[in-house]
């Protein structure tokens, strides 16, 4: 580890600054960025993150820190509301391009945005929502005063930018997304660097199809595209500290910087096993770095086990706000781990999500795999095949905006030696963060303990029935994959077909 805690024991200090002004609060939330995509989480990490390594040095580090799925969607209304997907219902992820977009996040859901203009503060998101299009699932349903953005992932037909409701951008270049968010962040920053505010900053990137401006762009060395992608994401975080401290807003200001799930293809895990899409560690946990200066400890490590349900919770803490108290909130007040080492987890477990079911549990030491955590993805294709992938979702130079050198399944970010994965597993992470040695038949009575634990939190576990698809083409022979549709942009439906795809169309007869 490149960070050390500075003191053994570290004093609580207030929680506003000096002026008595309430705090603001920034959470950039990066799309598919690996545990060991930042330097400081990883010896071997194979990128440069300067800025994020110092702000990790001013603020504090958590090294367990969880994601209630390894898939984007319920991973972002998780953070945004302090509860577990099965809560908050979206357990899938939306996408218009293959029929999944009757879903959204429930109005009734209550979000960090929502709490905090309630008590005055500005409120605005830039970049990737992913909870639904259609018009009670918007962002400024859910408390944000402006949203700026791509509504769906960057690899999902249409790609189109969105200005609060309206459409002003398609297709999109998506070189330039870094670089517009931030600008669009460090202009909302200085606009309200005298009022409170909460910026939710959700890049697009390392999400694919990977792409990075001009001045972050090496075409000397063509096939190191995600490297480009994290030095360009890492010196936009620098920029907005730098702006914080420009203002002198810096010691007012929480910034949290993490991740929505595990890497994809030419990621780093930093020696977990998996990656996105998988409840392996390399799906589901995440780096996590919190800076305020004279509030969280500077150069501080805590290995406790915490998660993004607790993102809200310690938010409401430090900005005195109430927690929503009619509804079950997962999360709770992490500020004790971020202000002190002696610090211990509020957590007696935290759960993880395969899809609509549960699926894991970590308790302290241990992580239970109760459903199969599945094979690494596209172990059913041979190392050739992998080479020769051609992702439906890749660049395409007509609508899917970005360069063609992508990262293939050949380069799979964690481990994938170990056990073969089966149900019921049993890991000691504290000997074996890897996953490697499934140790459930030495330790029957912690199985037993941890499974109580487990169906406790099953039984309070709808079944969530297959949202109605929106699927517009004839169903394909059985055994056939769906064709992809593409979608064209330009308006806010996400339901018009091209020329080239109209005759595969179900007609009604």
């Amino acid at each position: 580890m490149r960070i050390t805690v500075l003191a053994a024991a570290l004093t609580i200090v207030t929680v506003h600054s000096g002026n008595g002004a309430d705090p603001n609060v920034i959470v950039i939330f990066a799309d598919d960025l690996g545990y060991g995509d930042i330097g400081c989480f990883s010896d071997d990490c194979p990128f440069l993150t300067p800025r994020l390594d110092r702000m990790a040095a001013e603020g504090a580090m958590l090294t367990s820190f969880y994601v209630p799925t390894p898939y984007c969607a319920p991973s972002r209304a998780t953070i945004l509301t302090g509860r577990y997907p099965f809560r908050h219902t979206v357990v899938r992820n939306p996408a218009p391009d293959v029929g999944a977009s009757n879903f959204g996040l429930p109005q009734s859901e209550v979000t960090i945005a929502e709490i905090l203009k309630s008590k005055g503060y500005a409120t605005a998101a830039y970049g990737k929502w992913h909870l639904g299009h259609k018009k009670q699932w918007l962002p400024r349903t859910q408390g944000f005063d402006e949203y700026l953005g791509i509504l769906y992932s960057n690899d999902m037909f249409p790609v189109q930018l969105v200005h609060n409701e309206q459409v002003v951008k398609y297709p999109v270049v998506q070189a330039s997304l870094t670089e517009r968010y931030t600008q669009k962040a460090l202009k909302f920053v200085r606009a309200n660097k005298d009022r409170p505010f909460f910026l939710y900053l959700p890049h697009a990137m390392p999400h694919k199809p990977l792409a990075v401006s001009d001045n972050f762009y090496t075409p000397e060395t063509r096939d190191d595209l995600y490297a480009d992608v994290i030095a360009e994401l890492d010196a936009n975080v620098g920029r907005i500290l730098d702006e914080l401290s420009d203002l002198g807003i810096d010691r007012n200001t929480l910034v949290i910087f993490t991740s929505d799930n595990g890497p994809w293809f030419g990621g780093s895990t930093g020696g977990l096993r998996g990656m996105k899409a998988r409840t392996w560690e390399g799906g589901l946990r995440v780096p996590m770095i919190a800076r305020m200066p004279g509030t969280i400890a500077a150069g501080l490590v805590s290995d406790e086990p915490a998660a993004t349900i607790d993102v809200l919770p310690t938010v409401c803490q430090l900005t005195n706000t109430a927690v929503p108290a009619d509804r079950i909130i997962d999360g709770h007040n992490i500020l004790p781990l971020l202000q002190g080492s002696a610090a211990t987890s509020p957590h007696d477990a935290i759960f993880g999500m395969q899809g609509a079911n549960l699926a894991t549990l970590r308790s302290g030491r241990w992580k239970l795999h109760v459903r199969s955590p599945g094979p690494p993805l596209f172990s059913n294709l041979s190392p050739q095949e992998q080479m020769n992938y051609i992702d439906p979702r890749g660049p395409d130079g007509v609508a899917l905006l970005a360069p063609f050198e992508q990262a293939n399944p050949t380069q799979h970010p964690g481990l994938t030696s170990g056990d073969t994965p089966k149900a019921m597993m049993l890991f000691d992470l504290q000997t074996d963060r890897g996953e490697q040695h499934d140790v459930a038949n030495e330790h029957p009575e912690i199985v037993k303990r941890l499974s109580a634990k487990f169906d406790t939190m099953l039984a309070e576990v709808p079944t969530f029935p297959a949202p109605r698809s929106d699927y517009l083409f004839a169903a394909p022979p059985r055994g056939t994959a769906r064709t992809l549709m593409r979608l064209i942009g330009g308006e806010l439906r996400y339901d018009r077909v091209p020329a080239s795809q109209r005759h595969m169309i179900q007609t009604t007869p």
